[in-house]
């Protein structure tokens, strides 16, 4: 995984992603209402929220929960920009890696929302999360199963290596009860394959590779996804496939 890459895509993207970001902001909703149900106010006191981009699941979390201390951490130093809103002496950003960061413990509640999938080893990750969490802290967080976006991976052979819900289930347990675990496929239509491409540049979701397109290569992949994904009112399709764990640290 290029971290330097993905740090630089999603930076690009900034402007306009909270704008474009419509299955992102549908899963933020989902996110959120599901803490709100699942995770009690006594957990709001210390909050994380990691990969927080330009805050749209964060203002979201933010309306409903009103946290007593919020750290919020995203690779991008640029999204404190995005954040000035929202940032006080209660509410901090801090910029890095969250798989290399040192973060502040006795956590009642880490979230994260589309965000782990593009990590190294969510399976450390999820480790250092409960090392983290009070005894009785909660880790919510969405990701991505392995359907996201198939649509361009079955044509450009890019994608990142998702988790499915029982893999994730799998990692979960050692350290977590699970309280729910859903997932669900979001079906996007826009008027032609340059369109999705558009759409994945503006969001920083722009895949795994760094190869540079030629007209050529364009031209095929347009040619490609509209034969395979053409739908009946002459739009094609885009797939994104959220998962959404809800999970209580087991007490040691």
């Amino acid at each position: 995984m290029d971290k330097g890459l993905i740090r630089r895509r999603f930076a690009r993207a900034a402007s306009t992603y909270s704008e474009r970001a419509d299955a992102q902001r549908r899963i933020a909703e989902q996110m959120t209402r599901l803490i709100v149900r699942y995770v009690p106010r006594s957990a709001y006191r210390n909050v994380l929220e990691v990969g927080c981009g330009t805050g749209v699941f964060t203002r979201m979390l933010l309306h409903r929960t009103h946290p007593s201390r919020l750290w919020l951490n995203d690779i991008c130093p640029e999204m404190e920009n995005r954040l000035t809103d929202v940032l006080n002496e209660r509410i901090r950003f801090c910029a890095g890696d969250a798989e290399q960061m040192d973060f502040p413990g006795n956590q009642g509640l880490i979230a994260s929302c589309s965000a782990v999938q593009w990590f190294d080893s969510p399976e450390r990750f999820f480790c250092r999360c409960s090392d983290l969490l009070t005894d009785n802290g909660y880790f919510s967080f969405s990701t991505f199963g392995k359907q996201n976006l198939c649509e361009v991976a079955s044509i450009t052979g890019n994608a990142l290596e998702y988790r499915s819900l029982e893999e994730l289930k799998d990692i979960l347990r050692p350290h977590y009860e699970l309280l729910h675990v859903s997932e669900e496929l979001i079906h996007l239509s826009f008027p032609s394959p340059l369109d999705v491409l558009k759409h994945l540049q503006a969001t920083g979701v722009t895949g795994v590779g760094s190869q540079r397109w030629t007209k050529g290569m364009l031209t095929d992949f347009c040619d490609r996804y509209s034969a395979a994904y053409r739908l009946p009112d002459r739009n094609v399709r885009l797939t994104y496939h959220p998962i959404y764990i809800i999970a209580k640290k087991i007490a040691s």
